[in-house]
């Protein structure tokens, strides 16, 4: 795009994937064997790694409309929570002989900033710990040393200030960096504006020290930051189209689960405050049986609908009550559920209710712990052969029961690629044990958990699901 009239996206950077594998050089399957083998040692890397929250660093001149640009962010991730930390915190105080000439001080070079307690705030931010952010006093350039502004680490972070691009380790820690790229007359006309009325300087005081300081700061140390900017927008705040593509993938970033990236045929339906709340619900030890069924329901049909969403579809015209042509899709008719007992079946409603007059199987699978994985019980449609599965259970944990069904449905004659696999929750060993085996089935969940523990447990977990919905776990 044109400097004039877009943003510019000057490149994300993907970290590189080690690949190890091994395979029989022959083989006609060796470059999916080789793939499956290297999203497998990834996804082993990647089960107990933290999630760390998403850290967007916003530079640009002085009065450039960052805040402008960081508020019209903020306010279009309503569903994600987002915290925005301010580098003007993070002033170094003067001392009582520069605060006599502070029309003398350089506000806007770097050594006028704590370097080193803002990148120890941001440090402890990304790997998820709270801080106390320091309060800034302008009219008198000192910080409150009695006030703090705690700061808990979400899942966007906003680093915004003129000179967050500096230091290059407080940059190495951003996911993103945005430079908001305004015209000089503009900013200073806001400068004047910001410091007269919210800051209580005069006119001639803020003309001299933008002449003196700002103006050479900017071009000797913003303006070459400018280099490491992954997004530019000019105009600032004005460029909607560009903060509309900003949030965009800021939106894409966060609803994609470190697994997702790894095996393509993983998808986690987009979280929202309400799945999240339905999540608190379900998983609380307290909660009745009827509100357990009541929202794991809700969840569940949310599941379903998603997995639908990956069958394949016929286009199809029909005339409306108007008269007019409507030109749409038909459904897939040739389609089935198979639920794994007992679990599976508090998700059958949930697929009649979406697909009228479904076919629904059944698989029984003893297990135990990790070990247990016998066939017991199968009753299948005759031309299951023939349809696209839906394979239910709620809690995806080792994988080994999965594995034993989807084998099963592959045996009966189900090609690979027409399995669905839905679930309320995976534990990240059972989606890498299942991707592992059967890349070309789809596993669709509405939250991927921690792990497991000792007990092969998923954790946080929502414990005994089958025991929970159908109220026998007293």
């Amino acid at each position: 795009m044109k400097a004039s009239s877009g943003p510019h996206f000057s490149g994300l950077r993907v970290d590189s994937l080690r690949l190890s594998f091994q395979s029989t050089p022959n083989s006609p399957s060796t470059a999916k064997a080789a793939a499956a083998a290297a999203a497998a040692a990834a996804a082993e890397e990647s089960i107990h790694a933290p999630k760390q929250p998403f850290l967007i660093g916003v530079s640009g001149g002085t009065a450039s409309g960052k805040t402008t640009v960081c508020d019209m962010i903020i306010q279009q991730l309503h569903d994600h929570r987002v915290v925005l930390v301010n580098l003007d915190s993070f002033y170094r105080g003067l001392t009582a002989e520069e605060a006599e000439h502070a029309n003398d001080y350089n506000f806007d070079h770097p050594d006028a900033f704590d370097t080193e307690q803002l990148l120890e705030c941001m440090e402890k931010l990304k790997n998820g710990h709270s801080v106390n952010v320091p309060v800034y006093d302008f009219k008198n350039h000192r910080r409150c040393s009695e006030s703090f502004r705690k700061v808990n680490a979400t899942d966007v972070i906003i680093l915004e200030g003129i000179l967050v691009f500096h230091d290059s380790h407080v940059r190495d820690l951003m996911d993103m960096k945005i430079f908001v790229d305004t015209d000089a007359d503009l900013r200073l006309a806001r400068r004047i504006r910001r410091d007269t009325v919210e800051r209580g300087r005069d006119l001639n005081s803020v003309l001299e020290q933008y002449g003196k300081f700002v103006k050479p700061a900017f071009d000797d140390f913003v303006l070459p930051t400018k280099k490491y900017a992954d997004v530019i927008i000019p105009r600032g705040g004005d460029n909607h189209v560009a903060v509309d593509l900003i949030v965009q993938h800021i939106q894409t970033k966060l609803g994609q689960h470190d697994l997702c990236k790894i095996y393509p045929n993983v998808y986690v339906i987009q979280s929202t405050f309400q799945i999240r709340g339905m999540h608190t619900l379900i998983r609380d030890r307290h909660i009745t049986t009827p509100d357990f069924v009541f929202y794991s329901d809700r969840l569940i049909r949310l599941v379903v609908e998603h997995g639908l969403g990956h069958l394949p579809f016929t286009e199809k015209q029909v005339v409306t009550p108007t008269g007019s042509i409507y030109t749409g899709v038909d459904f897939c008719k040739k389609l089935c559920g198979v639920s794994i007992i007992r679990s599976g079946e508090s998700m059958e409603n949930a697929l009649r209710a979406c697909c009228k007059g479904i076919k629904i199987g059944k698989i029984l699978i003893h297990r135990h712990g990790d070990n247990g994985k016998q066939l017991i019980y199968e009753k299948l449609p005759n031309d299951i052969c023939e349809r696209h599965v839906l394979l239910l259970d709620p809690v995806l944990a080792t994988g080994n029961s999965a594995n034993q069904a989807i084998e099963l449905l592959i045996h009966k004659g189900v090609p690979e690629g027409r399995i669905i696999f839905l679930n309320l929750i995976s534990a990240p060993e059972g989606i890498h044990r299942v991707c592992k085996r059967f890349p070309f089935v789809k596993i669709v969940t509405s939250e991927i958990d921690a792990g497991l523990n000792e007990e092969f447990r998923v954790i946080p977990g929502l414990g005994e699901f089958g025991d929970r919905y159908f109220g026998t776990d007293v």
